[in-house]
């Protein structure tokens, strides 16, 4: 790994691990926002091995310190909800841009880094739409029961039908292959099914 690289992983790494929220995972305690960024990386890695050292930062920061704007700062409601993520959006880009120019990368490098992690030109940028792929599978994946607990069943179907629009092909056949709990498994199918319709 190019040693840019490996300090901005670091230094990204390190901010997310100052998360209040800890979680113990074999053996290891860290803040849950380092292990978010964690889980996307291998996601990454599943989908595009390849992928480049742009995408691999943004993938890596794309909650960067989300825990320093919580989401009861803002109004409940969906206008509420917005506002919070584009704020949010906004400060994950800002912060990733400083923590780049201290490793080394150039304005035009740490600004392509940003867009991704803004998720500029989603539908037509390919990499923003693995980050996004990233994501949705990531909540799949380890969130999706939690959030799905204190939700009546159509809601929950409503989300996932979004988020199954927002998803590539190549993100979807993955997501298929998850191992859910049985009770969510259909709730899948039928956001599925209406995505279809």
């Amino acid at each position: 790994m190019d040693e840019r690289l490996k300090e901005v992983i670091s230094a990204i790494d390190a901010a997310n691990d100052a998360d209040p929220t800890r979680i113990t995972q074999n053996g290891t305690t860290c803040g849950a926002a380092r292990l978010y960024g964690e889980r996307m990386t291998a996601w990454l890695q599943a989908l595009a091995p390849e992928a480049s050292e742009l995408l691999q930062i943004a993938v890596r920061a794309q909650h960067l310190e989300r825990f320093k704007l919580p989401r009861s700062a803002f109004p409940m409601g969906k206008p509420g909800y917005f506002r919070w993520r584009n704020e949010q959006k906004r400060r994950h880009a800002a912060r990733l841009t400083e923590l780049m120019n201290a490793a080394g990368y150039s304005d035009e490098e740490a600004d392509r880094a940003a867009a991704m992690v803004r998720k500029d030109n989603l539908r037509f940028d390919p990499e923003v739409q693995l980050l996004e792929d990233c994501a949705c599978l990531v909540f799949l994946q380890y969130e999706f029961a939690d959030f799905a607990a204190p939700h009546p069943d159509e809601k929950v179907i409503d989300i996932l039908a979004k988020s199954w629009a927002k998803m590539s092909e190549r993100a979807r056949a993955e997501a298929v292959k998850l191992n859910l709990p049985d009770h969510l498994a259909p709730l899948v199918q039928q956001a599925v099914a209406r995505h279809a319709t």
